[in-house]
């Protein structure tokens, strides 16, 4: 270990990162010459919501580039459904059995903070949504989680990590504004200091009451005001937002817009997206719920087979007019239906790998359908 607590790249490269009972049982079969050809399926049996959004699997590839194994996944960014084979490892079983906690980890978490993003960009109802929440997690996994964000429909992140090609968005820290004699004298240092491509946003809760504070900002040239008091204030913020929208208004500023932050979760982000204008999101995305994944084994010597409460033999999903048919592999593909499962490893050299910007496309095409569907 170094300074800091954070497991090394070469570490989870080297399966050094890993249950140990997994390199117990590797010894003990490497002692039997124990080491049948199995295909493993990672699956969840159940979701926090009837779907999720596959992610992860660029760094499963990575990770597993170079083993003597095959492996079929969705394209990162597949809208997938409980009991749906995501991704699929063929190989030698001790030669990747110390993988399977660093491949879970992958696609737990990251499909985790991809879906919460991508039920919120729903939610919001067009409104744009920016990922606020990096700083709830360890600062290890910054990129992962605004990657993840980003892939899940979000329209930029506040990380200064995040992946080249994420736009990065933020507003200023309220202890900017105390650090200046009053209010106008940071939103004006502001107004004037900060780069020409950073929106002219002014937090507008500091000391005094949002309205006031709001209307105070936008004489010193706000584009927008931020509200970060939902979960700080007691009372109707619904009632606050009208409020503030209103003195904007008729104190002559009806272009200047309402940015709303503070600990928001999915359901006040569907409630607010009448009266705000955009929205900051920090734990309801960062701090999303793992996707629960399991890894199992399915087929081992070429025979279905698989432990109580796990379907055996090796499996293809179809999408076949909008909806979804998972079958054994070896049955006849249904008419018309596209298998989703499709080649990434051969042999440990890699099929393809994926990109980002692809991810995140194939989220914001089903969410618009999903939208027209509704």
């Amino acid at each position: 270990m170094g300074r800091f607590l954070v497991v090394g790249e070469d570490a989870i490269k080297k399966g050094a990162c890993t249950d140990i009972y997994f390199r117990r049982v590797v010894e003990v079969m490497e002692r039997d010459g124990v080491n049948p050809h199995v295909v493993m399926e990672v699956t969840a049996s159940a979701l926090p919501d009837p779907w999720g959004v596959f992610c992860g699997l660029e760094d499963v590839i990575n990770l597993l580039e170079g083993l003597p194994v095959d492996v079929d996944a969705m394209t990162e960014g597949s809208i997938f459904y409980p009991n749906e084979p995501v991704l699929r490892i063929a190989g030698r079983y001790r030669d990747f059995a110390v993988y399977e906690t660093a491949i879970l980890g992958f696609l737990c978490h990251a499909s985790g903070v991809a879906s919460a993003a991508a039920h919120i960009r729903l939610a919001a109802g067009g409104r744009p949504v920016y990922s606020f929440g990096s700083r709830r997690q360890h600062p290890a996994i910054a990129a992962m989680i605004e990657r993840a964000a980003w892939i899940g429909g979000v329209d930029g992140a506040s990380n200064t990590c995040a992946p080249e090609g994420i736009p990065l968005a933020g507003t200023m820290p309220h202890a900017f504004v105390m650090c200046y004699p009053c209010e106008e004298d940071a939103w004006l240092a502001f107004a004037q200091g900060a780069g020409p491509e950073v929106p002219r946003i002014m937090l507008a809760d500091t000391f005094s009451d949002e309205r006031d504070e709001a209307v105070r900002a936008a004489a010193c040239g706000a584009a927008a005001v931020r509200l970060d008091t939902p979960r700080s204030r007691r009372g109707n913020m619904r009632a606050i937002i009208e409020e503030v929208r209103w003195e904007l208004d008729v104190n002559g500023y009806p272009d200047v817009k309402i940015f709303l932050s503070g600990g928001l979760s999915r359901e006040e982000v569907a409630a607010y997206r009448d009266i705000a204008d955009a929205f900051g999101v920090g734990g309801a995305i960062a701090n999303a719920p793992v996707v629960d994944f399991s890894m199992d084994i399915v087929e081992i010597e070429g025979r279905a087979s698989a432990k109580r409460g796990k379907r055996s033999s090796v499996k293809q999903v179809y999408e076949v007019a909008g909806r979804r048919v998972t079958l054994p592999l070896g049955a006849p593909a249904p008419e018309g239906g596209v298998g989703l499962l499709v080649p990434c490893i051969g042999g440990g050299a890699v099929l393809v790998r994926p990109k980002m910007e692809d991810a995140r496309e194939r989220v914001i095409s089903r969410l618009l359908a999903l939208v027209g569907e509704g």
